[in-house]
């Protein structure tokens, strides 16, 4: 007798064939079967007239410290991911070293939960999370920041022995279970790297089989120049490349999807084994400091204050945010005008939820950011940078798969955190039919298990892994706006995590049943 069957669902396997009716048979946690007369079970769903599909997978999360909340949570379940990978954009939580921690408790303040930084090794990291028993199951990758960081803290330049190093620290990560190596390279201290400094570390995840995912280092005026750097990156190391939230950022970029598209599929052609990420949504979210130029974090956060503090320095760093000569290092200012700039996290909570536009009302929007920065240095923001017409292109093309990019669930933030993958079946698919639905299942599934190495994960039959979703193709989807984030998506009524029905009758069972895993471990 099974545990579980599904009765009479459309079942996707994942790979992007059509769909059948049928039964999917559980033992334990895994799949014993998929077809007509699967037998009896303990316990059976009538599934008639839902989608059944793999477990989703999230490439691009930033999850790392939600399991360390007080409470499970569910948000990513809900929305029938099962599996998330962190650890991204350069920003992983560990390793951490004693020269790291005075600024990673500023650099990832957004990100960590209310829980405090402390030296750690990646293992360490692995260990904590998986003591606190996250709620669905997490595959972490190792930050190119944070190693430097561990080195250099926020110097852009690398001490003696630096990149030896951080490539110690990257290969004991690896060694711990790491799945790959992220950067961050818009962002400090990542963004002080040359490109060689990124292939020596991008060789060190070569020798374990590991992927290298990056937050290009321009996404906008300059993005083809970037998509070059991490091509050139991960055809000298010789390694899987994913290019991490694809957008053509910024109103001068519009218009820039198919040549992205272009540059990825040429390098697949040269032998780059190359994928991407994308978010269903027109605007990003990050922190607000991400606004200004490079130059301006240099030596930390308090060397920011007190630039921001001095008007002669923010006029040298308003002049350089301007400069139509260069585009290297210059940050978001000139890719959205302040209307398109809300904050969404502050220390001063009467900021949150206003646009830069409003807060500045007839003073000057450059000073009035400053102000805000130097007052909070970890302050957030959603920033509108895409158009409509890249965002379908992109999610179009089969290269591409779905992350969220979510940050830590709260009262606010980006409303993909709680609707990224109903959001993209709803609006895009059933909605605007972007892609069919075998294709973008396959999208949500077995694209991101093959590029990041889920053994067992991504597909749907006999001997997989029992991580599966359970969805209505008729009402899935997702009402968060900007303004007010936090809503339950719809549509998704069943979800099982290794066998256990974790989400039924579209409730959470309340219970942490997730699993850390670990590459190269079984």
């Amino acid at each position: 007798m099974h545990d579980v069957v599904l009765r009479g669902g459309i079942v996707h396997d994942g790979l992007g064939t059509e769909p059948r009716t049928a039964d999917v048979a559980i033992d334990g946690d895994r799949v014993a079967a998929v077809g007509r007369d699967v037998g009896a079970a303990r316990r059976v769903i009538d599934v008639g007239g839902l989608m059944v599909a793999p477990g989703f997978i999230d490439a691009h999360s930033h999850s790392d410290m939600v399991p360390l909340l007080p409470e499970p949570q569910p948000f990513k379940l809900f929305q029938g991911v099962t599996t998330e990978i962190v650890g991204n954009c350069g920003l992983s939580f560990a390793p951490l070293t004693e020269r790291a921690l005075p600024e990673a408790r500023t650099k990832l303040s957004n990100l960590s939960g209310g829980a405090e930084p402390h030296v750690r090794t990646f293992g360490d990291y692995l260990d904590e999370i998986e003591a606190a028993r996250p709620t669905n199951h997490m595959a972490a990758m190792v930050g190119h920041g944070m190693l430097r960081m561990c080195v250099a803290g926020m110097e852009p330049r690398l001490p003696a022995g630096g990149l030896e190093e951080m490539s110690r620290l990257a290969d004991e990560s690896f060694a711990a279970g790491a799945f790959g190596l992220s950067s961050g390279l818009i962002y400090t201290p990542g963004a002080y790297a040359a490109t060689g400094e990124l292939v020596a570390l991008a060789t060190v995840a070569h020798r374990w089989n590991r992927v290298y995912a990056t937050h290009m280092r321009d996404e906008g005026e300059a993005l083809l120049a970037a998509l070059d750097e991490a091509i050139e990156i991960a055809s000298r190391a010789q390694v899987r490349l994913q290019v991490s939230h694809c957008k053509a950022a910024g109103r001068a970029s519009h218009g820039k999807a198919p040549l992205l598209l272009d540059r990825l599929h040429a390098a697949r052609v040269a032998g780059v084994d190359v994928r991407g990420d994308q978010y269903p949504y027109l605007a990003g979210g990050t922190g607000l400091a991400a606004l200004l130029p490079a130059a301006a974090h240099a030596g930390g956060a308090a060397a920011l204050r007190a630039r921001l503090r001095d008007p002669d320095e923010r006029r040298r760093l308003r002049e350089a945010a301007e400069d139509p000569s260069t585009t290297a290092g210059v940050g978001l200012w000139r890719s959205a005008a302040p209307a398109d700039i809300l904050v969404t996290s502050h220390t001063d909570a009467r900021l949150v939820g206003r646009t830069l536009e409003q807060l500045a009302g007839g003073s000057d929007p450059w000073d009035v950011l400053c102000s805000m920065v130097a007052a909070d240095p970890g302050a957030a923001m959603v920033i509108t940078l895409m158009a409509e017409d890249d965002v379908r292109t992109i999610m179009a093309d089969p290269l591409i798969a779905v992350g969220s990019d979510n940050g830590v669930p709260g009262d606010y933030g980006h409303p993909r955190t709680w609707g990224s993958f109903p959001r993209f079946l709803g609006t895009y698919v059933r909605g605007l039919g972007v892609v069919s639905w075998p294709e973008a299942v396959r999208k949500m599934t077995s694209a991101t298990a093959r590029q990041f190495g889920l053994a067992g994960r991504g597909w749907l039959g006999p001997g997989a892994i029992a991580d599966v979703a359970v969805f209505d193709p008729a009402t899935v989807g997702h009402r968060g706006t900007y303004e007010d984030p936090a809503v339950a998506p719809d549509g998704i009524p069943y979800v099982l995590l290794a066998g256990r029905v974790v989400v039924d009758d579209s409730a959470f069972s309340g219970g942490r049943h997730g699993r850390v895993l670990r590459a190269g471990y079984r």
